[in-house]
C-alpha cells in the first residue's frame, strides 16, 4: 500500500477533481483503492456522498465530535458496536485520539462508491484535531506517548484500513493549508502529488511547499532519531517524494503553436514549472533524484486540458466523467450531457494514463 497526499498551496487548482478521477481510474485497472477526504470543506466527499447522507453522518456524530467519552458512556455496548460500524467521517475516526481516549478495536466502514473505490468522508471541524495537533507537536520530539500516538494517527488509521480491505493505494485530498495538519499528512505520506493551475499562484505555491518540505523533512528526521523503535512503527521510512505535477483548466487552443495545445499565457506559466519545481524542492523529496520525471505534467499532460462542466455533473450524479453519460436518472441536463457525451466519454483516456503514470512512478519508491 502507497499513501499519496493531492496537495498545493493554492485553492482551484482542480485538486479533489483530480483525487477522485484518478482514484476512480486506478480502481478501473484493478486497484483497490482508498480516497480519505482531510479537507474540511469536504469536496471531495460530495463526489461520493449526497449532501443529504452527508449531513445524515455528521448529524449522529455531533455529541461524539463534542466529547467523544461522554457520547460513548451513554450508548449501550451493543448499542455502540453498531453504531461505530456504521459510515463514519474522518474526524470521527480521529477523535478517540485527539481526546486521548483508547482506539476502538473494530474499523467503522468506508463508503464503498464503486468496485475497487472507498471513501472516508470529510468533516467540516477538523480544525479541532489539528489545533490539538500543533499543541501536541513539541511533545512528540520528547517520546511523549499520546504525542506521537496523535502525530502518527493519521498514518496508522490508513495502515490499519489496508490491513483489512486490502488497498493497494490510498489518495488523501488535502486542504491548501501549510499548517500542522497538512504538514502530518504530507510527511507521513510516501508521496506528494501536485496540481497546478497554469498560472502565477500555483508557481509560488510550488515555492512555498518547497520551502515548507526542508523545514518538515529536518523536523521529522530529527523526531525519528529520537524515537525509540516501537514508537517509530506508524512512521514511514523514507521522508515523502514528489511523485510528480499535473496542470489542470488549461484552454485548449487547436490552433496554438506550442506542444501543449494551449494559450500563450497559460504555456508560458507551464513551462516555468519544471524549473520552479527543480530550484525549491529539495533534491532528497524528488523521485529519482529529480531525473526524468518533472518536466512534463504527469501522464504526459493527458489532463492538462478543462473539462468545463463536466466535473459539476460528475459531481451532481456521483460518478466519473467518463460514466455519467449512461446514468439511468439523468435530470435536466440529460438531452446536453447525451449530445456532449463524445466529450465524457473522451476523459477516460487521460486519467487512464494518468494512472498507469501514477503506477510506474509508485515502483520507484
Amino acid at each position: 500500500m502507497k499513501i499519496i497526499s493531492v496537495f498545493n498551496n493554492k485553492g482551484g487548482v482542480g485538486k479533489s477533481t483530480l483525487t477522485y478521477h484518478l482514484g476512480a481510474a486506478l480502481a478501473e485497472k484493478g486497484k483497490k483503492v482508498l480516497l480519505i477526504d482531510l479537507d474540511p470543506q469536504s469536496n471531495l466527499t460530495l463526489y461520493g456522498v449526497t449532501e443529504e447522507r452527508l449531513e445524515e453522518i455528521w448529524n449522529c456524530e455531533d455529541d461524539f465530535i463534542n466529547d467523544y467519552k461522554a457520547a460513548k458512556s451513554k450508548v449501550e455496548r451493543q448499542d455502540f458496536k453498531a453504531f461505530h460500524e456504521r459510515n463514519h467521517s474522518i474526524h470521527y475516526l480521529l477523535k478517540p485520539i485527539e481526546d486521548g481516549e483508547s482506539d476502538e478495536n473494530i474499523l467503522s466502514s468506508p463508503v464503498c462508491l464503486r468496485d475497487n473505490l472507498h471513501l472516508i468522508p470529510g468533516r467540516l471541524t477538523l480544525h479541532l484535531f489539528e489545533n490539538k495537533l500543533a499543541k501536541h507537536w513539541s511533545e512528540a520530539f520528547l517520546g511523549e506517548p499520546q504525542a506521537v500516538r496523535i502525530v502518527t494517527s493519521i498514518r496508522k488509521i490508513c495502515e490499519e484500513y489496508t490491513n483489512k480491505f486490502g488497498y493497494d493505494v490510498v489518495l488523501i485530498d488535502t486542504s491548501p493549508s501549510l499548517g500542522a495538519l497538512n504538514k502530518v499528512i504530507i510527511s507521513s505520506a510516501d508521496a506528494i502529488i501536485i496540481p497546478c493551475a497554469p498560472d502565477m499562484f500555483s508557481d509560488y505555491g510550488i515555492r512555498n511547499i518547497g520551502n515548507a518540505l526542508s523545514v518538515w523533512y529536518k523536523e521529522f528526521t530529527t523526531m525519528y532519531s529520537l524515537l525509540s523503535d516501537s514508537k517509530r512503527k506508524y512512521f514511514p521510512n523514507d521522508f515523502v517524494k514528489l511523485l510528480g505535477y499535473t496542470i489542470y483548466n488549461a484552454k485548449k487552443r487547436s490552433d496554438a503553436p506550442n506542444e501543449l495545445n494551449v494559450a500563450l499565457a497559460h504555456y508560458n506559466f507551464a513551462r516555468k514549472i519544471p524549473d520552479t519545481i527543480k530550484k525549491y524542492v529539495p533534491q532528497n523529496c524528488l523521485l529519482n533524484n529529480g531525473k526524468d520525471y518533472f518536466e512534463t505534467s504527469m501522464g504526459e499532460n493527458s489532463v492538462i486540458h478543462g473539462h468545463g462542466t463536466l466535473p459539476t455533473m460528475a459531481q451532481k450524479y456521483k460518478a466519473p466523467m467518463w460514466k455519467v453519460p449512461d446514468l439511468p436518472n439523468l435530470q435536466e441536463e440529460k438531452g446536453t450531457i447525451k449530445g456532449n457525451s463524445k466529450d465524457y466519454y473522451g476523459t477516460r483516456a487521460g486519467y487512464i494514463k494518468l494512472a498507469q503514470d501514477v503506477l510506474d512512478r509508485l515502483e520507484l519508491l
